[in-house]
């Protein structure tokens, strides 16, 4: 019988180990692991950063995820490639990699911040920053490996294990550096300076890897690079970092004037308040203006007088921080309770507080009459039980858009509002601008009849000039707007012939509503528009405007649209 013979080692193509004198193999794979894992931790908050930075400025989530996460995966297995050239010199390439990952990915969202504030977008610049970081990335496990084969002979002789170990801890990390991102990072320190901090956590962990445990292995000259290049790398980080509240402040006055009163972030919405000491303000929430001083009545009475003709004693606005809805509910004396329901408070707060903003709004939120409930709107109708359904309800909310913004204009949203509304009660929607988006009009009125509504779709025409004061349309970013500029051309055209009558007389047609009332559209007689007998002036449209939009509207119904629904949400970018 003849003998196998002896089991042949085949040497690995990987330089033997060298390891410093004051580190062991077992401690050695532990800090290549830690490296992992840290690194892990910034890759991550770098994607979610450009995320939660391109979506607050767009207000399209589901469109910059898709952009980013897409363009790094994919540059992250080009990455994986371009690093084959580099596992010769392992442990310098890891070190320069790392410094250069550290520099673009703490410096990513103040380059996108810049592309909005002074070029006018950020598309192809969140493009750009995601390929390189993906590559930057993508090219790092390839010579991770390579370093952990090279402190540890287990790793040499167990190459899946080594794996197995490496994934792990950047599974772990990426765990780490998500959950920190939204609870800890970016509510102490914001979008700016999180991406700065990590950017030095970045280039520390890989500058004290290479340099620690693997000096051996680099020339002098090597070191000296890695300590200069690191150095730099840092010292450009600590300085973006003091100057990060520069640079926010002139980035906001490039985008919304020189005039900035207040510029607060909270609730993960940026709002800011514009206009000169003496004059009316604006109000932009992320990057979208709100409220327009130079012409606040004709959005919200147009919404409001439509819906109070009939009873009205208990009034819930959803949205309406701004208290500017608030404001037209409470001309009628007969109104015994508003609710307002709305996500972030500070809106409230700065509409209590500012002076011009709460002389706009009439001190609506000083009545005792209001109520706030800080709430998501979606949220507290699914929850709130047992309460006197309201008379009327007034959806006051930003104009539909992907993501997130399209919930309190989907089918579901409605149908809980119905179980709000009192027996021919009314719900009033703001459903956005016309002339931009005519398809999102027509969607939510659509939702709104799947949710078992008869509606009665109109439209007011803008007053001659419009408002035009401020260069913005309500609703609209203010990206193309820079300081010193006219008002955006085209922003309040709409086409279509003046309503008749009052002051909505001469102006194009901007704004569409919808006014509804629960009951089958096949069998339920759309709602009369008009305004309650005693109330006019101050922008309130007359019944024969309200007429003439409405008829202008219906001329311009499409054959068919589908709803938008939790599940298959129809507004795109």
């Amino acid at each position: 019988m003849l003998e196998a013979p002896p089991p042949v080692s085949v040497a690995p193509s990987v330089p033997e180990a060298v390891v410093p004198e004051r580190t062991g193999p077992r401690a050695g794979r532990f800090l290549v692991l830690a490296a992992v894992f840290v690194c892990a931790a910034c890759g991550l908050v770098y994607e979610l950063e450009l995320v939660a930075l391109a979506s607050s400025l767009t207000g399209d989530p589901v469109t910059q995820a898709s952009v980013v996460l897409s363009v790094m995966v994919f540059a992250m297995g080009v990455g994986s490639l371009l690093a084959k050239r580099l596992r010769c010199r392992a442990a310098v390439g890891f070190g320069l990699l790392e410094a250069v990952l550290a520099l673009a990915g703490g410096c990513s969202a103040l380059l996108l911040y810049g592309a909005f504030a002074w070029l006018g977008g950020t598309r192809h610049a969140l493009v750009g920053v995601s390929l390189l970081l993906g590559v930057l990335i993508g090219a790092e496990m390839p010579l991770l490996m390579t370093l952990i084969q090279r402190v540890s002979r287990c790793a040499r002789q167990d190459a899946g294990g080594a794996v197995a170990d490496l994934f792990a801890a950047d599974y772990v990390g990426a765990l780490v550096g998500g959950l920190a991102f939204p609870f800890l990072l970016l509510p102490w320190l914001g979008q700016l300076t999180t991406a700065l901090a990590t950017g030095a956590v970045n280039a520390l962990a890989g500058g004290a890897l290479v340099l620690w445990l693997f000096h051996r292995d680099l020339t002098g000259g090597e070191r000296l690079l890695l300590w200069s290049v690191n150095a730099a790398v840092l010292a450009v980080l600590a300085g973006a970092a003091v100057l990060a509240d520069d640079f926010e402040r002139a980035a906001r006055h490039a985008v919304y004037g020189a005039h900035v009163r207040v510029a607060v972030r909270t609730h993960g919405q940026e709002v800011v308040l514009t206009g000169p000491p003496d004059g009316p303000p604006d109000l932009y929430v992320d990057g979208r203006l709100r409220v327009r001083g130079g012409d606040p009545r004709r959005h919200h009475p147009a919404l409001v007088h439509p819906a109070m003709r009939g009873r009205h004693a208990r009034v819930l606005v959803l949205g309406g921080g701004d208290g500017l809805a608030v404001r037209e509910v409470l001309r009628y004396a007969d109104v015994e309770s508003v609710t307002v329901v709305g996500p972030d408070p500070m809106v409230v707060r700065l509409a209590r507080t500012d002076p011009a903003l709460a002389r706009l709004s009439g001190h609506a939120f000083g009545d005792r009459r209001v109520r706030v409930v800080p709430a998501e709107p979606f949220h507290w109708l699914r929850t709130a039980r047992g309460g006197t359904p309201y008379d009327v309800v007034v959806s006051d909310l930003p104009p539909p858009a992907g993501g997130a913004g399209a919930t309190p204009y989907s089918l579901e949203f409605y149908g809980l509002a119905a179980r709000h509304l009192a027996a021919g009660g009314r719900l009033a929607v703001h459903a956005g601008p016309l002339p931009e988006r005519p398809r999102a009009y027509w969607t939510v009125e659509a939702s709104l009849r799947a949710a078992g509504f008869t509606t009665r779709p109109y439209t007011v025409a803008a007053p001659a000039g419009g408002g035009a004061a401020s260069g913005h349309a309500e609703g609209a970013a203010p990206a193309t707007v820079r300081a010193g500029a006219g008002p955006a051309a085209g922003a309040d055209a709409g086409g279509g012939p003046a309503a008749a009558g009052g002051a909505d007389a001469g102006g194009g047609y901007d704004r569409g509503f919808v006014l509804a009332v629960p009951g089958d559209p096949r069998r339920t007689r759309p709602p009369a528009l008009g305004v309650a007998a005693g109330v006019g002036g101050g922008g309130v449209p007359s019944a024969a405007a309200l007429e003439a939009g409405a008829r202008r509207m219906e001329r311009s119904r499409p054959r068919a649209q589908p709803p938008s629904t939790l599940t298959r949400p129809r507004y795109g970018p």
